[in-house]
C-alpha cells in the first residue's frame, strides 16, 4: 500500500472535505481579513457611540457659534483676502476648524486603541492566531479610523454651509477628503509610534500636549500663517493641520496673496502618510511577529 494511501485510509473517508473546507475557510479571512478587522473596531466604537456622534457634530456646533456670533463680532478689520478682497473670518476658520476635528480623531484613536490591542486587551495578539496577518491587522485599523474621519468631516461641513461659512458650497465640499487625508498625515505616524510602545507612561498625553496642540494653535488656524514671527512659521510648513487648512480655503473661496500651489500641499500631506503607513505597518509585524 502506497504511503498515500495508508495516509487516506487511516483520516477516512470524509477527511479530505474537512481539509478542503478548513482550507477554503481560511482563504477568506486571508483575502478579506482587513475588512474583519475594520468591522471589529467599528462595533468597538458603538461602544462609546454618543462620543462619537457628540465630537462629530457637538464640537463643531460650538465652535462655530462661539466663533461666527462671539469672536467675529469682535473683529472691525479682516484678517484674510481671497482673490476678491477681503473674506468673512469665518469663511477662513471653518476649513482649519474641519481638518482640527479630523486630526483629533486620530490622537485618540491611533493612541490608547492600539495600546489597548496590544497590551491591555491584547486583541491583536488574538486576531494574530487567526489566518489574519499582522498588516491586515493594521489596516483593519486604518480603514475604520478612516470611516470615523470621514463621519466626523462630513458632518463638520454640513454645519459649516448651514452656517454660511462657505465661498463655494459645491467645491468647498472638498474639504471632507482633505480633512480625512490630513488625519492620515498626521495619525498615521503617530500608529507608529504607539504600536512600538511596550506601555503607556505618559506619552499620550505629552503627544496631545505638546504635539497636537501646538499644531493646532500654530497652524495658522485663527489667523494667517504669516503673521506669526518667522521663527514660529516653520511649525505650520510641518503641520498637516496648516496644509488641509490651506486647501479647505482654496477650495471655499480661493487662493489668497501669497498662496503655496495646492500641489504642494497635497504632496506634503501624501508624503507623511505614505511614510507613516509604511512604518506602522513595519512596527505592527515585527511586533507580533517578533
Amino acid at each position: 500500500m502506497s504511503p498515500s494511501t495508508s495516509e487516506t485510509t487511516s483520516r477516512g473517508p470524509g477527511a479530505d472535505e474537512m481539509v478542503d473546507a478548513a482550507r477554503a475557510g481560511a482563504s477568506r479571512p486571508r483575502r478579506f481579513g482587513a475588512w474583519y478587522i475594520a468591522e471589529h473596531q467599528l462595533k468597538q466604537m458603538r461602544s462609546y457611540g454618543w462620543t462619537v456622534v457628540m465630537t462629530g457634530i457637538g464640537s463643531p456646533l460650538l465652535y462655530l457659534l462661539g466663533i461666527g456670533l462671539g469672536l467675529a463680532a469682535f473683529l472691525d478689520v479682516p484678517v484674510a483676502s481671497g482673490p476678491d478682497g477681503p473674506i468673512d473670518y469665518l469663511w477662513f476658520v471653518a476649513p482649519a476648524l474641519l481638518a482640527t476635528a479630523a486630526v483629533s480623531v486620530t490622537t485618540e484613536e491611533f493612541t490608547y486603541t492600539v495600546m489597548g490591542g496590544f497590551r491591555w486587551r491584547r486583541v491583536f495578539w488574538g486576531m494574530n492566531a487567526s489566518p489574519v496577518s499582522p498588516q491586515q491587522i493594521c489596516t483593519g485599523l486604518v480603514i475604520a479610523v478612516t470611516l470615523r474621519m470621514v463621519f466626523v468631516s462630513a458632518a463638520y461641513y454640513l454645519l459649516i454651509v448651514a452656517f454660511g461659512a462657505v465661498g463655494d458650497p459645491l467645491a468647498g465640499a472638498l474639504m471632507v477628503p482633505v480633512g480625512v487625508l490630513a488625519g492620515l498625515a498626521f495619525g498615521l505616524p503617530l500608529l507608529a509610534f504607539s504600536a512600538s510602545l511596550k506601555e503607556d507612561k505618559g506619552q499620550f498625553a505629552m503627544v496631545q500636549r505638546f504635539v497636537f496642540t501646538p499644531l493646532f494653535l500654530f497652524s495658522g488656524t485663527f489667523y494667517p500663517l504669516d503673521t506669526l514671527p518667522v521663527g514660529l512659521q516653520w511649525v505650520g510648513w510641518v503641520s498637516p493641520i496648516w496644509h488641509a487648512s490651506e486647501l479647505g480655503r482654496l477650495a471655499s473661496y480661493g487662493p489668497g496673496p501669497g498662496a503655496w500651489p495646492w500641489a504642494a500641499h497635497v504632496a506634503v500631506l501624501l508624503v507623511l502618510a505614505t511614510v507613516g503607513w509604511f512604518v506602522a505597518r513595519r512596527v505592527f509585524t515585527g511586533r507580533l511577529r517578533g
